[in-house]
């Protein structure tokens, strides 16, 4: 089942990643500005690096410092990676990781085309960071962390990779009542980042359980709608308006998107699911990290 999970995962976002969809188009740029985007952030990276696949705005709550290394799990197209590229600066590293071979591939022309000499991409599944044990200062993750089938394994990674007092900051989809059955049995609500979403307080225990401390878990009140502003959209938790994706997919997902649609015409996804804002800090050697996270920090 996890192996069939992750092919469908690959050939949805392969086929977004092959599209037009870009800030240029209105509704995508509407779902990230619904989202915590600025204007200013998205006119200042590639137009092309936005698909319109955010929860959240993850670099908005990491505290990025100059010259730190930071890395983000399901990059797509490279849009976090290119804004924190940017805070890091020209002695830090900004990471992309990625298991879509199409989305590696649309994040380096990005990055090309935007000059950027601080940033790299790396195909991999989150499970499995290709990173060294303590190498890496903040670790983010936008609307991803819900689609592994073992979070437990990418939360045991993420605190292998984060140096002592290192931290997580992630927007994600998390569950905060129970699910329809025929969303929660649905492999295209899977796909679509709602099925595969956890509870709150599993999320919470979950990093807990992987060593972290200071878990802050907080409801960012974002309308889980806001995805229906990209119409034919083949994006996370965005199924196509008529039916039809604009990405021209392959016949089985065009099959999970119908699906969808129809499921999220007959459930109110609100009343279930979140858009969150994580954050943690991986325990120093010595002493606790200080709490920075979104509701203890200016």
């Amino acid at each position: 089942m996890a192996e069939q999970i992750l092919d469908s995962i690959r050939s949805k976002y392969g086929a977004v990643a092959q599209s037009t969809l870009s800030s240029d188009d209105d509704g995508v740029r509407a779902v990230a500005e619904a989202f915590g985007y600025s204007t200013e952030e998205l006119t200042s990276i590639p137009a092309e690096a936005n698909m319109g696949l955010s929860c959240g705005n993850p670099a908005a709550t990491a505290h990025i410092r100059p010259g730190e290394v930071v890395v983000d799990l399901g990059s797509g197209g490279g849009l976090d990676v290119f804004l924190a590229s940017k805070m890091v600066g020209p002695q830090g590293r900004a990471i992309g990781i990625d298991m879509t071979p199409a989305m590696i591939e649309r994040a380096r022309a990005n990055a090309m085309a935007g000059g950027y000499t601080n940033v790299e991409f790396y195909q991999s599944t989150i499970e499995h960071i290709p990173l060294l044990d303590a190498s890496v200062d903040c670790v983010m993750s936008n609307c991803v962390l819900n689609l592994a089938p073992d979070k437990s394994a990418v939360f045991r990674e993420i605190a292998r990779v984060l140096k002592p007092g290192g931290r997580v900051a992630v927007s994600d989809i998390a569950l905060k009542g129970e699910l329809p059955e025929a969303v929660a049995r649905s492999m295209a609500a899977y796909v679509g980042c709602i099925a595969g979403a956890i509870k709150i307080d599993e999320y919470r225990a979950g990093l807990l359980a992987a060593g972290f401390e200071h878990v802050e878990i907080l409801d960012s009140g974002a309308d889980l709608n806001a995805y229906t502003k990209v119409e034919n959209q083949s994006g996370c938790c965005s199924p196509a308006m008529d039916g039809e994706s604009c990405c021209a997919p392959a016949p089985n997902i065009a099959s999970l998107h119908t699906e969808l649609n129809d499921l999220l015409k007959n459930h109110d996804i609100n009343a279930a699911a979140a858009s969150v804002k994580v954050y943690a800090v991986k325990p120093k050697a010595t002493a606790s990290s200080p709490c920075c996270g979104p509701s203890c920090c200016a």
